[in-house]
């Protein structure tokens, strides 16, 4: 009891505090007890304390909320991707539907776009439809490759008209003696419209003594095709033909006993047999 009335005396003891201004102002003199003075400098302490904690939360806050939204927009850019290559899937995947329900080869290898490239970013996801991708791509350059040889393969008839000599050995109609025959002969009436058999490039067109007017097209893929004994040439060296492109005209210039196309295909640098390919009629 004696205590707590030592420590109430103390605190009641006045403390004078002295504000001397600058200007020619009176003194002036604050009594103030000690304890209010005390409770004033540690209400001042925690207010600076509970200041500084605020402050250094907010720069926390603010980091963290950096920090999230970098993370938000890295995910969003990312699903955007994921969702534009799912897209691409399914697009990709309803061209082959389409593509594949065509029934044929030639009409698929006619229709094929081989055009496609995906990229992915989703960590999670990306080596599962990294490989699906990479086998639309397997796929796409399997579709390039078939159609580019597709493209090139001399198809159908160049004139329309008979065979009149097949492919191989045979009698020379002009000397009588056995003779090989590196293409076959098309029996069609003179003027007639000789069209090229594939796309490509006109590598020769002009004169020679014994087939009279020629055409040579270079289709690519190690495919060419020559036209004979033409009336006369529609084309020149250089330009390039569309399968079904008249290139020239039946005649009987050359060595030959009367109008009829002299037609040859040259497979990967030697003559081979037309006849297979002449199964679709133009």
């Amino acid at each position: 009891m004696k205590q707590l009335r030592a420590f109430l005396k103390k605190a009641c003891v006045s403390v004078t505090i002295l504000v001397i201004p600058h200007d020619h102002v009176r003194t002036l003199n604050v009594r103030v007890p000690a304890a209010l003075l005390a409770l004033s400098l540690l209400l001042a302490v925690i207010g600076g304390v509970c200041v500084v904690s605020l402050a250094v939360s907010g720069l926390q806050y603010r980091a963290q909320h950096n920090a999230m939204a970098a993370r938000v927009r890295f995910y969003s850019d990312q699903f955007y991707q994921w969702s534009s290559t799912v897209t691409s899937l399914r697009t990709v995947e309803q061209e082959f539907r389409n593509l594949f329900s065509l029934g044929s080869k030639e009409a698929v290898l006619e229709q094929a776009d081989t055009s496609f490239k995906g990229s992915l970013e989703i960590p999670e996801l990306v080596e599962e439809l990294q490989h699906t991708l990479e086998s639309v791509d397997e796929i796409k350059n399997y579709l390039r490759i078939q159609k580019d040889i597709f493209v090139a393969t001399p198809r159908g008839y160049p004139v329309q008209g008979r065979i009149t000599s097949s492919y191989g050995r045979r009698k020379d109609p002009l000397t009588g003696g056995d003779a090989f025959h590196s293409g076959i002969d098309i029996s069609s009436g003179p003027g007639t419209p000789i069209r090229a058999t594939a796309d490509g490039v006109v590598s020769h067109s002009g004169w020679t003594r014994t087939s009279g007017y020629v055409v040579v097209v270079e289709h690519g893929c190690g495919f060419s095709t020559i036209f004979a004994h033409n009336k006369k040439n529609a084309v020149q060296v250089g330009q390039q033909v569309s399968k079904g492109d008249v290139i020239g005209y039946v005649g009987s210039t050359g060595r030959a006993t009367g109008p009829h196309l002299h037609y040859e295909i040259w497979k990967d640098g030697r003559n081979i047999n037309p006849q297979p390919y002449l199964a679709v009629r133009m």
